[in-house]
């Protein structure tokens, strides 16, 4: 018999009765949403249909689930989105996006993935991730109503879709002036681009990631990229590869949008005195990225949306355009976006905490490009403190191409470790995976292998969580800690280093 917080279904003459005595909680919520896993399969079903030539479903399945949820395509049209793609920065221009939208007045949704500490970051309201009692209720809600719906045995989504279908329930529900959604792969089959209608498109810096889906050249990237852009939106990008440049270009052709490259971050002129300085290029370009898409939806929208100013427009932007589009650019900062870029927090990207002993860099960086930026972070931060690296890397990704740029780091440990914070995980728990442990502990052997290729003088050691690596680093003293590899192990660091982070992002 099924204990306190779960229902019980009885099906009487073919009248299915829910009754329950009690609340279900955001653990029951989390339990659930756990049996959905896993992406994983998700990402092998995609590579089985590339394969095999055969179509892949996950929009028609997306419109399957909305539809049965009772959110219809016109109704889904009615939200108003900022889509933001690409291989790195799309989280942290996301984010950047939505505060500057937020330091306006507008009611935001914000929608990003993958989660550090709690699966509740990836769905917020005005900058807030949404509370355990919220997340329940929606949670529950969607979930009996895809439960009740099924057809067959097993006709329920999978993790990212579910939570996908969860955010665009929620969006439409608070009725957010504006929702900023990231892709969760590529973009053209992803599941959010089940979306219609959208009028503003961002595409961060592109690279070889998820080869195994999107392709094995940036071309080819760049066109899964593009998927996201639509008829009539407005598409912004920074500088890219001539190759992914043409790609972007032929998309937005055949769309019929404007696609817009982004100016560098020095040539932005500041309102009343208010101004930021960004130390990182990697985040200079990110961040101005975020402000041409914010500052683009606002001109939309400023006809149906009463508290935008319109004089604002004709003070801050100039018509200097891209040679084949007439998108506008905004060459002036105001108050708000400083603000907002200001008041930006995106934890475990560039991100530095210090204790009493050691002084720990956080970055989950996964690309070839994105960890060359985070070698020369690390490098430009760290002369004199003996170094110690913390590495996973999760999926497909070639670990080769992650751990060459950190082989030249003179860190005298390196630690291969599970992406877990403690070795016992329930799947009650927000970080639960459905992988096993001999597999898990398979891809750190052969991180540690390919290693001691790479260099030979650091001591190698690994671990089966990361509890067990700092209660090891805690021994020591003026020590600098890297953990990078995988946002997946950077989340389950600071769930050790910052605990009280699930309640702060």
């Amino acid at each position: 018999m099924q204990s306190v917080g779960l229902c019980r279904v009885y099906i009487v003459n073919k009248i299915v009765l829910r009754m329950s005595s009690t609340k279900l909680t955001y653990e029951d919520a989390i339990h659930k949403l756990n049996l959905l896993q896993s992406n994983i399969a998700t990402i092998k079903q995609i590579r089985k249909d590339i394969k095999a030539g055969q179509e892949n479903t996950n929009l028609k399945d997306m419109k399957n689930y909305l539809m049965r949820t009772g959110v219809t395509m016109p109704m889904l049209d009615q939200l108003s989105v900022i889509h933001v793609a690409g291989t790195k920065g799309k989280g942290s221009t996301s984010a950047m996006c939505e505060s500057i939208l937020r330091a306006h007045g507008f009611r935001t949704g914000f929608y990003s993935s993958p989660h550090l500490v709690v699966v509740r970051e990836r769905i917020r309201l005005d900058g807030r991730m949404l509370s355990k009692s919220q997340f329940a209720e929606y949670f529950h809600q969607v979930y009996d109503a895809l439960y009740e719906s099924k057809t067959v045995e097993g006709d329920m989504p999978k993790y990212f879709s579910f939570l996908t279908v969860l955010a665009f329930n929620v969006f439409l529900k608070e009725k957010v002036d504006v929702a900023i959604i990231e892709v969760g792969i590529g973009g053209i089959v992803d599941y959010t681009n089940i979306l219609r209608k959208v009028p503003i498109v961002g595409i961060t810096s592109l690279g070889l990631d998820h080869t195994s889906i999107l392709g094995n050249t940036l071309p080819e990237i760049a066109a899964a990229k593009a998927g996201i852009m639509k008829p009539d939106c407005e598409a912004y990008t920074m500088q890219q590869p001539p190759e992914a440049v043409a790609v972007l270009r032929s998309v937005a052709s055949n769309v019929q949008c404007c696609l817009t490259t982004i100016p560098e971050f020095h040539t932005y002129k500041f309102q009343n005195g208010y101004k930021i300085s960004i130390e990182l290029e990697a985040y200079r370009i990110n961040a101005s990225l975020a402000i041409q898409l914010s500052h683009a939806w606002m001109r939309k929208a400023r006809h149906t949306i009463n508290n935008i100013n319109n004089q604002e427009y004709s003070d801050m932007t100039n018509n200097y355009t891209d040679s084949d589009n007439k998108c506008i650019l905004v060459d002036t900062l105001t108050k708000e976006t400083v603000i907002g870029l200001k008041d930006c927090n995106w934890p475990g990207r560039y991100q530095v905490i210090k204790t009493d002993h050691v002084k720990f860099f956080l970055d989950g960086a996964h690309t070839k490009e994105s960890m060359a930026i985070c070698v020369k972070w690390f490098e430009e931060n760290n002369r004199d403190h003996t170094k110690v690296l913390i590495f996973s890397a999760t999926g497909d990704r070639d670990a080769t191409l992650l751990l060459k740029p950190l082989a030249d780091i003179d860190f005298q440990d390196v630690y291969f470790v599970i992406p877990k914070a403690h070795k016992e995980v329930t799947d009650k728990n927000d970080n639960y995976s459905m992988l096993e442990q001999r597999e898990l502990l398979l891809k750190c052997d052969n991180h540690a292998m390919t290693w001691k290729l790479l260099n030979k003088l650091s001591k190698v050691t690994i671990q089966e969580c990361v509890s067990d690596v700092l209660q090891c680093i805690n021994k020591k003293s003026n020590v600098s800690v890297l953990i990078t590899g995988s946002l997946h192990l950077v989340g389950a660091a600071l769930s050790i280093i910052d605990p009280n982070l699930s309640e702060d992002v």
